[in-house]
């Protein structure tokens, strides 16, 4: 399929290209790994394959496709970010963590598994992100662009980003934070990666200019504040079978929220302020955004 033909697509026929896409590489290259540990490719295989929204690579594909860069070159970007998602999704369910028994309609990896399989599932995840960032049999990205990547990737999953945000949330819990604290947190949990997985796509492409970059990463700051608040939103009013998680969740564990510190029709018209900041955001840019564009509607609009 053409780059034109892609630009033209519907939101949600090129969410589902982007999907089945990252699903294939992923696969093919969880399964191609070297080495015996059977089980342990199999608990990373049930935290990578079993679904969910793959918010991040969509993102990454579709920020490559705003600057005229290509899915295929895109490819192990979206990898790397999803990678990472996966990875933190196993250990924030962990029984030290939120320890939660469902995830994408799914057990848990440490209920599929045990814990300590969870915990090395996890690890392994982590360190493939970068090893399929940094090699170069896998994209055509130069050594000072691959290096950046890493850079730029390392930092919105580390202590610079999400986990600092999860380890803030952790504290958090049960105490009164302010609405800016609550902002700080998930500008860092949330945020940091999917801002990663925006510029990430961009930086594929090798066509990106300084300008770009800086809108691109406004934009990603402010779909990915829309995102958590959007999940806050659903905690409260959506059911567990829709959400594939526990719903209530958060609420049950006294945590702090965008509903719980604003109330819902504000947090509803946050969402929206932040939507509404992301598209103007992007205003340099030509119909190849238009996907960009969507996604930020389609992140508070969505359901689940």
């Amino acid at each position: 399929m053409s780059t034109s033909t892609v630009d033209q697509l519907p939101l949600d026929a090129f969410m589902n290209l982007c999907r089945e896409r990252v699903q294939r590489v992923l696969k093919t290259q969880l399964e191609t790994l070297p080495g015996p540990a059977t089980r342990l490719r199999e608990a990373m295989l049930h935290a990578s394959l079993l679904g969910g929204k793959r918010v991040r690579p969509v993102l990454a594909y579709a920020s490559a496709q705003a600057v005229g860069g290509t899915l295929e070159a895109a490819d192990m970007a979206a990898c790397a970010t999803e990678l990472v998602h996966c990875y933190s999704l196993v250990h924030d369910d962990l029984p030290a963590m939120d320890d939660d028994d469902l995830r994408r309609g799914q057990p848990t990896v440490h209920i599929a598994f045990d814990e300590a399989t969870a915990i090395l599932a996890g690890d392994a995840l982590q360190a493939l992100a970068f090893r399929l960032l940094s090699d170069p049999t896998l994209h055509s990205a130069t050594p000072v662009t691959s290096l950046r990547m890493i850079n730029l990737l390392a930092a919105a999953a580390g202590f610079e980003g999400m986990v600092s945000g999860q380890s803030i949330d952790f504290e958090a819990t049960g105490r009164s934070v302010s609405l800016q604290d609550l902002q700080t947190m998930h500008s860092l949990k949330t945020g940091a990666l999917i801002s990663a997985s925006v510029l990430l796509g961009a930086l594929t492409t090798e066509k990106a200019t300084d300008m770009q970059l800086s809108a691109l990463g406004r934009y990603a700051e402010c779909i990915g504040l829309a995102f958590q608040v959007q999940d806050d939103i659903l905690d409260v009013v959506s059911d567990t079978a829709t959400l594939g998680k526990t719903q209530g969740a958060d609420q049950a564990m006294n945590k702090p929220t965008y509903v719980s510190l604003l109330g819902l029709n504000a947090a509803r018209s946050k969402a929206q302020d932040l939507c509404d900041s992301a598209l103007a955001a992007l205003t340099g840019f030509d119909s190849r955004a238009d996907a960009l564009r969507q996604i930020a509607r389609y992140i508070v609009e969505r359901r689940h």
